[in-house]
């Protein structure tokens, strides 16, 4: 039954002189990606071709490998994945080896198990009823329990990963005789922590979501033409993703729900107990692409509220507002309304620069963010700047930036954050590192700013972040600012991340 179609880059991933081995994990000053999951049910549809380019549109929430496997008619899996950008793992040919109407795809950033080819999704599980295909965006935090489950079962666990814990409770609970659906249902109230799911099976996809609904998922239906009567859905993080394909957002899926997706439509059911929505905050204001939209809004909009209340809580005399482009530029914006200071391009940002695997030189290495940002010096000279970001976790960027804008002559430097800052870890999905590298969990804001080097610094506060939704505070997961986590960390998990705080 299982016959995946492998076809490996030329270059292994493990190799250091490929041009797809990756750089060292956490040498960012951002929250790193979460993942990006796309599932397609399209009859008569080149469903790779779709999956390919709904993966393209959520690269930004993994770049380290990407994978797709797709169903064709008679049940048959064919798999592609390897470590890369979703425009190097796939060409063509590939595509053209992935045949089918059926199919799940994923990009990866690892929050759990290592950046190696072995660990890329979708995880792969061969089941009575055929082989399964798995995609995962967030985290577990009851893995270590879980795997020795399964491991006293004999399953033969080949990854470090929780994804590939979940797919074989689901792979057990088929085995002991429950449907796709039951299966489902059976492993993920075994799984504590953070998981928007997309799975593959021969005849149809689901969907699931954890019962806080940490990570987003959502619905699309596509039009077809040659075969209208037939249903065709699409599963995605993100409605970003729905849009570049031509589908229509149809709804998310709701905390602790379940949709499978088969010829006979949509069956959906809500598995939870007590769903609890907790939507990672995190989502709205930095991972999620700004043309997404939640709640009836792009997300642009929430951002630019960030930067309005943000203006309103931190005015200051200066001549211009510029952004840390270009996860900023909405927030600056907002705070240039809000305060009538106009808003200019005083960083611009080589988009085309991406990953790159060749070691600076020295000279390059002092020279240090200019790579991706470089400032506009007849812009800047002589003025006082505000310059607005949406997040500072480490501050080495933030340092970087502000001297070079100093060396561009700007005479004050006052940087604006549109959200509080960052002083505890995620466990649910986002690598931001053990508490002791958050810079803010171990220096005042006055600190930072001398850190830095900015005139002033400012963070928007945490019920301005809240306010800024328009919705419920309470739907919201925020325990990176306060460290009140909505779903209890194992001890010895919270001890491996939270070194600063009195046992």
């Amino acid at each position: 039954m299982f016959s995946p179609a492998f076809v490996p880059m030329a270059q292994p991933a493990s190799d250091p002189t490929s041009p797809l081995s990756l750089p060292e994990k956490g040498s960012g000053d951002k929250p790193e990606e979460a993942c990006g999951v796309f599932g397609v049910f399209a009859p008569g549809m080149e469903a790779s071709k779709l999956t390919y380019f709904g993966l393209y549109a959520l690269q930004h929430r993994g770049q380290e490998s990407a994978g797709i496997a797709t169903y064709t008619d008679q049940g048959q899996l064919h798999l592609h994945k390897n470590m890369g950008l979703v425009s190097q793992v796939f060409n063509e040919q590939v595509l053209q080896n992935l045949p089918g109407s059926i199919a799940v795809g994923h990009t990866r950033y690892s929050t759990t198990g290592s950046s190696r080819v072995v660990n890329a999704q979708p995880v792969i599980v061969d089941t009575p009823l055929g082989t399964l295909s798995l995609a995962h965006n967030g985290n577990l935090v009851n893995t270590l329990k879980l795997r020795e489950t399964l491991l006293a079962k004999n399953c033969p666990l080949e990854t470090t990963t929780d994804s590939e814990v979940i797919a074989y409770a689901i792979g057990e609970a088929v085995k002991a005789g429950k449907d796709w659906m039951e299966g489902a249902i059976a492993a993920c109230q075994q799984c504590e922590g953070a998981f928007s799911l997309v799975v593959g099976t021969p005849t149809g996809i689901m969907g699931i979501r954890d019962p806080h609904g940490i990570r987003p998922l959502v619905i699309g239906t596509l039009e077809n033409e040659d075969n209208p009567d037939a249903p065709h859905y699409v599963l995605a993080s993100e409605t970003c993703a729905l849009d570049i394909v031509g589908a229509t957002y149809l709804r998310e899926i709701d905390p602790g729900e379940i949709v499978h997706i088969t010829a006979e439509g949509i069956t959906a059911r809500t598995w939870a107990t007590d769903p609890e929505r907790k939507l990672c905050i995190f989502e709205l204001i930095y991972f999620a692409r700004p043309d997404s939209h939640m709640k009836g809004e792009s997300l642009y909009s929430y951002r630019l509220r960030l930067g309005q209340y943000l203006a309103q809580e931190s005015p200051v005399e200066a001549d211009m507002v510029i952004a840390v482009p270009d996860s900023g530029v909405p927030a600056a914006i907002g705070y240039s309304q809000a305060s009538d200071i106009p808003y200019a391009e005083g960083l611009i940002k080589n988009r085309y620069v991406g990953r790159t695997f060749i070691q600076p030189t020295q000279a390059m290495r002092e020279i240090g963010i200019r790579m991706k940002l470089n400032p506009l010096r007849d812009v800047l000279a002589g003025k006082r700047i505000v310059i607005v970001d949406d997040s500072i976790v480490r501050g080495t960027t933030s340092y970087k930036i502000v001297r070079a804008l100093r060396e561009a002559g700007a005479t004050e430097v006052h940087m604006r954050v549109s959200s509080p800052p960052v002083t505890h870890p995620c466990f649910y999905g986002i690598d931001t590192d053990d508490q002791a590298q958050l810079i803010a969990a171990t220096n005042s804001t006055a600190e930072i700013a001398q850190k830095i080097g900015v005139d002033s610094l400012h963070y928007l506060s945490w019920q301005g972040m809240l306010a800024a939704t328009h919705r419920d505070p309470e739907n919201y997961c925020s325990a990176c600012f306060t460290g009140d986590y909505p779903i209890a960390i194992p001890e010895p998990l919270k001890r491996s991340k939270i070194m600063l705080e009195k046992a």
